[in-house]
């Protein structure tokens, strides 16, 4: 009976961690998840150009940078250290936040577009026309990217591939939905797509109303967490610059004290976020 119980835990847990140790197959050598998503940030941030190496060595030229001019500034090792991990986070963070404003905005505009679809199909327009249609008629802030389709298309020809390209430009959750639905209707065909059309647009304009209505409501939390992190540190920084001070914090115990200080704070505040933010939309279609 031991010997049994000790086979079925085995199993047990070689089936927990088998997705670590055997992931599943893909076809080809493909972008791991952190690139996908970097380069997605990227995207959503309007830096096309900018590729992934260039902001790995930006981060690292923005970290030594930190950490020489704040052990410049204040002569202890391990405050020195947490600000050149800050540094090297910085371009990264800069990077989120541009790209949230961005999706904020946007947000805001695809219920328009959405409506500028409807009528081009009511005006009996073909869908790819009604697509590069939006590099004239669209909202100024896509109408780069629907440029690009419209360029892909008159080139190619080929509907699915141009619409492809263009969730790429775009990398935007909301934009993946539409264009599969244009893509849907294409291929599937069906006399539901105005109907479709004017559904999602009614439903894009409530989400973007609750999700404005919540995060004014909930911004109070997340500036009183950026202050709650801040604070400390700023305090520990001046403290820092007297020359006992900085001896005891070059010492063992005080190193200690840095280190687990940067990690209460770094917990407390992915905390203080998680219920400060709402859960941004991910991207299923890509």
């Amino acid at each position: 009976m031991v010997l049994a119980l000790g086979c079925v835990l085995g199993i047990g847990l070689l089936l927990a961690v088998s997705p670590f140790l055997w992931p599943r197959p893909t076809a080809g050598a493909g972008p791991s998840r952190l690139a996908t998503l970097a380069r997605d940030r990227l995207t959503q941030a309007g830096l096309h150009s900018v590729t992934l190496p260039t902001l790995v060595v930006v981060s690292l030229v923005a970290g030594l940078a930190t950490t020489a001019l704040a052990f410049a500034l204040v002569p202890v090792t391990a405050l020195a250290a947490c600000a050149g991990a800050a540094g090297v986070l910085l371009p990264a963070l800069v990077i989120r936040s541009q790209a949230r404003s961005r999706r904020r905005v946007n947000r805001a505009v695809w219920p328009d577009i959405v409506d500028h679809l409807l009528s081009a199909v009511r005006a009996g327009m073909a869908l790819p026309d009604s697509v590069s249609a939006l590099a004239h008629t669209g909202p100024a802030s896509v109408r780069r990217e629907f440029a690009s389709f419209e360029c892909d298309y008159r080139a190619t020809g080929n509907f699915g591939l141009s619409l492809d390209n263009l969730k790429d430009r775009l990398a935007d959750p909301v934009a993946d939905r539409v264009l599969e639905t244009m893509r849907m209707s294409r291929e599937v065909g069906g006399s539901e797509l105005t109907t479709v059309l004017r559904n999602l647009a009614v439903y894009l304009r409530q989400d973007s109303a609750v999700r404005a209505e919540v995060e004014a409501r909930q911004s109070w939390v997340l500036n009183a967490a950026r202050l709650g992190v801040a604070a400390p540190w700023i305090i520990l920084a001046l403290l820092s610059t007297r020359p006992e001070a900085a001896t005891a914090y070059n010492s063992a115990t005080g190193v200690a004290l840095i280190v687990g200080g940067l990690v209460v704070s770094v917990i407390a505040y992915r905390v203080m976020l998680g219920i400060g933010r709402m859960p941004e939309e991910q991207r299923w279609f890509r």
